[in-house]
């Protein structure tokens, strides 16, 4: 009788390390799909910003060839020498570009691709995992 108490025994724990390792399997599975899911989020961040700055891009050439013109005759017209009516003209549609730019940068900041979830998620189950095992 002996004998079968040890073998039990064995086979209890045998299936508590087979759990156990199913479980760790599970959680990196899950971790992976978590980081899949930010990354692809991220992607579409990064894919708005790269959107930004060609609109921004466009923009601006689209701007200086039609209504610099526009403008520069309008503020001659205002009694402006044209020189400094196309000088302030090009001046305005740079700050404009540059705002755009900046926004698009901003999009494209490596710490707003990072799959933040993930790593947190990861570090608090190696926490739980270091604490289980103590």
């Amino acid at each position: 009788m002996t004998d079968t108490s040890s073998s039990t025994d064995h086979r209890s724990t045998a299936d508590l390390i087979s759990s156990a390792f199913q479980h760790v399997n599970g959680l990196v599975r899950g971790e992976i799909s978590l980081a899949k899911a930010e990354i692809q989020e991220s992607m579409k961040y990064m894919l708005a910003g790269i959107g930004m700055m060609a609109a921004a891009a466009v923009m601006v050439i689209v701007s200086l060839n039609v209504f610099a013109a526009a403008i520069v005759a309008g503020l001659t017209e205002a009694g402006l020498h044209p020189g400094w009516a196309a000088f302030l003209t090009g001046v305005f549609f740079l700050v404009a570009a540059g705002i755009l730019a900046m926004i698009g940068k901003k999009a494209l900041d490596p710490e707003n691709l990072m799959p933040t979830r993930t790593a947190r998620n990861v570090r608090r189950d190696a926490e739980t995992v270091k604490e289980a095992t103590r």
